[in-house]
């Protein structure tokens, strides 16, 4: 069967709907994103490694002795370039791992591999996942398809433009601070924190142990569902993984959001948002009424205390998992990454003791949060997508995590979905938070808005 005629973003259900109609199969549509990424990976700069597209289609293909589902049977997918692949390189964007090559897969790779999915290449990320613009010295700055002379979000930035733009029918990602919800707001498409400890961190490059969450960036939440459902397997060789029962995350997709509690976050830190995004919001409030919810507005201010808590563990964190190249080789940080792990390799032990409790105050205060409501919504970042040039990287790392850095240090599931777009045509990300393993429950929540509205049907002409 011939390639497919015209590059396009498929859904996973889309792209199994070709295959029984056999309109394509697994070769035909992998040859089609390869294309994808011939053709706009040169300015976009969405992957650092490219896999051979022969070798990429072959690996897919059940092997004796390995286990197997169908789950992703054909589907091409990217990884953030920090996920151990065997016998290709992992780079963590950084040149002290220019020529790393791990022997073994990390274990959601692993999960891929054994549903099928075929992997087209490793993504650019912001160096070692510490920052947010996607601008990396070493492989190149990542460009916001909407947009490029715009940042796209990171630091999952070149899987966010990957299945933006086709080149991927999903991806990976890494969240510390808000790596996969970041560009998935910034970039239009749909991006899942999950529970902390609901996915295994295991053969993926760490930055902190204590808030490093691996999760899908889709082109809609049943995809992203999907994914979940395929690696939120328990690893007993992880510290970080825990036993949970395994989801039921597609079938709760459709559950009924009848007499939901819904609070919208609101208050001083979220009002200094640009006025378009919170326009966006409150709209997107109203969808949530219209499908029977009670939404209800509620102050959040207290957030701000826990976003820079997040942010003293996050450089300390990446302080102390890079502390010999620092003091050996500082020089082959970028700038901006260089400042961030200096300023944490000088955080006290009191300060660092005091960000703790801070994580623990509001790991409680979130539990009885969601005692009084189900969901909390608010805008994924404070602003559409800054440019490129002009700002400083260090600076737009604060600003836009501040919304979605909490919930890394509260560890509770986060979810981006596309709900609008700035005057200027750059997209708009909702955020749905609900509490501890309500994973299932923010993807039901986000699959009832992506029905009721048309915003992720919407795709970036590149």
């Amino acid at each position: 069967m011939e390639a497919m005629d015209k590059p396009a973003t498929l859904t996973i259900e889309e792209t199994f709907e070709l295959f029984r109609k056999r309109e394509a199969t697994a070769s035909s549509l992998a040859e089609n994103c390869f294309r994808q990424i011939e053709r706009l990976n040169p300015e976009l700069n969405a992957f650092i490694t490219v896999m051979d597209p022969r070798e990429a289609v072959e690996a897919q293909r059940p092997s004796e002795g390995r286990p197997s589902t169908d789950a992703l049977r054909g589907i091409p997918i990217a990884v953030k370039d920090l996920f151990d692949t065997a016998g290709v390189r992992t780079t963590i964007g950084s040149t002290f791992f220019a020529d790393n090559i791990p022997e073994t897969d990390a274990f959601v790779v692993q999960k891929l591999k054994e549903a099928g999915a075929i992997l087209v290449g490793k993504t650019n990320t912001h160096e070692i996942a510490l920052g947010v613009t996607g601008n990396n010295p070493h492989y190149g700055t990542a460009r916001n398809p909407w947009d490029k002379t715009r940042i796209p979000g990171g630091s999952s930035s070149g899987s966010a433009i990957a299945v933006a733009t086709g080149m991927a029918v999903a991806a990976l990602g890494t969240d510390t601070g808000g790596s996969i919800r970041i560009p998935a707001s910034l970039c239009g498409v749909v991006g899942l924190k999950p529970t902390f400890g609901r996915v295994s961190t295991r053969g993926v490059f760490p930055l902190s142990w204590n808030l490093d969450h691996v999760g899908p960036l889709t082109t809609c939440v049943r995809d992203a569902a999907l994914l979940l459902q395929v690696i939120s397997i328990y690893d007993p060789l992880d510290p970080a993984s825990i036993r949970m029962l395994t989801g039921d995350y597609l079938g709760h997709l459709v559950d009924d959001m009848e007499g939901r509690r819904i609070a919208l976050g609101v208050g001083e830190f979220v009002e200094s948002s640009d006025p378009e995004v919170l326009d966006a919001v409150r709209e997107a409030a109203k969808v949530f009424e219209s499908l029977g919810c009670k939404v209800q507005e509620v102050n959040v201010n207290w957030m701000r205390e826990a976003a820079l808590a997040n942010k003293t563990m996050t450089q300390s964190d990446g302080a102390a998992v890079h502390c010999d190249r620092l003091q050996e080789y500082p020089e082959r940080f970028g700038e901006d990454v260089r400042r961030r792990l200096e300023d944490g390799a000088k955080t006290t032990s009191t300060e660092y003791v005091l960000a703790r409790r801070t994580q623990t105050e509001v790991k409680k205060r979130c539990e009885q949060f969601f005692e009084s409501h189900e969901f909390l919504i608010m805008p994924t970042t404070p602003i559409a997508a800054p440019t490129i040039d002009g700002h400083d990287a260090v600076e737009q790392a604060g600003r836009l995590t501040r919304f979605t850095a909490p919930f890394n240090l509260a560890g509770l599931p986060a979810l981006s979905v596309p709900c609008g777009f700035t005057k200027e045509g750059l997209p708009i990300g909702l955020q749905i938070v609900s509490r501890a393993w309500g994973d299932a429950k923010v993807l039901n929540a986000g699959y009832a808005f992506e029905q009721a509205t048309e915003w992720h049907k919407r795709k970036p002409s590149v």
